[in-house]
């Protein structure tokens, strides 16, 4: 048996090229409520958060909460944007099809948007119920709890489980949690300004490009 037994894939960023969609569209939903951001902004404050915490910070450095219809309004305005807009990470498929074990998603993203991302880029057949997210713990990412919680029903170690993320909580929470981690830096947020080398320290490998994923593992390759 090699290093790893279980691959564990966030999905905004990683599966799916969705980060700097989800930044355009709270940067436009903010904006209707009179609040001028940026993409810098939401990529230095509000990436690999959950929706709770987002609003959470907002309160924070604004002294007040935001709209109740403002979470239903982002969420409306993103599914309408992903269902246009939203494409899978090239060549993840390729990986999906060559591993040689099996692989599950870990994400700090709600049900509703991880399943709506995974149905828009044909990606849902592949998860089927290896679907976990921060809902079904206590703590969402930097806590290691996600993690420790999809380790725990694949039957798997955390030293034997390999997670593939691009945020910099993402990165903090797999790291708490024992694992390897793996950095994705090819999804299209860091060509927009996301600054990843804060968790630089954490990071067992970065990788820019899917179709180099086995470069480091050819194990993990299935054998044809």
């Amino acid at each position: 048996m090699g290093k790893f037994s279980l691959v564990i894939f966030d999905c905004d960023g990683v599966l799916v090229d969705s980060e700097h969609l989800s930044a355009q569209v709270l940067v436009e939903t903010f904006a209707g409520i009179g609040v001028t951001i940026d993409l810098a902004f939401v990529f230095e404050n509000f990436l690999g958060h959950s929706f709770p915490e987002v609003a959470a910070r907002y309160a924070k450095a604004h002294g007040a909460g935001i709209p109740e219809t403002f979470e239903a309004d982002y969420r409306i305005r993103l599914l309408n944007k992903f269902s246009t807009d939203l494409k899978p990470t090239p060549s993840i498929e390729n990986v999906l099809d060559e591993l040689s074990v099996p692989c599950c998603l870990a994400t700090g993203s709600s049900l509703i948007r991880v399943r709506q991302s995974l149905e828009v880029t044909a990606l849902a057949w592949r998860f089927t119920d290896r679907v976990f997210a921060t809902s079904m713990v206590a703590r969402g990412k930097p806590a290691p709890d996600i993690f420790l919680h999809t380790a725990e029903a694949m039957g798997v170690a955390p030293a034997q489980c390999l997670v593939i993320e691009d945020s910099a909580t993402g990165i903090a929470a797999a790291h708490a949690a024992g694992m390897t981690v793996w950095q994705f830096t090819g999804g299209s947020h860091f060509q927009h300004g996301y600054n990843h080398t804060g968790s630089s320290h954490l990071v067992d490998r970065t990788f820019d490009r899917m179709d180099r994923f086995f470069e480091a593992a050819p194990e993990l390759r299935r054998l044809s």
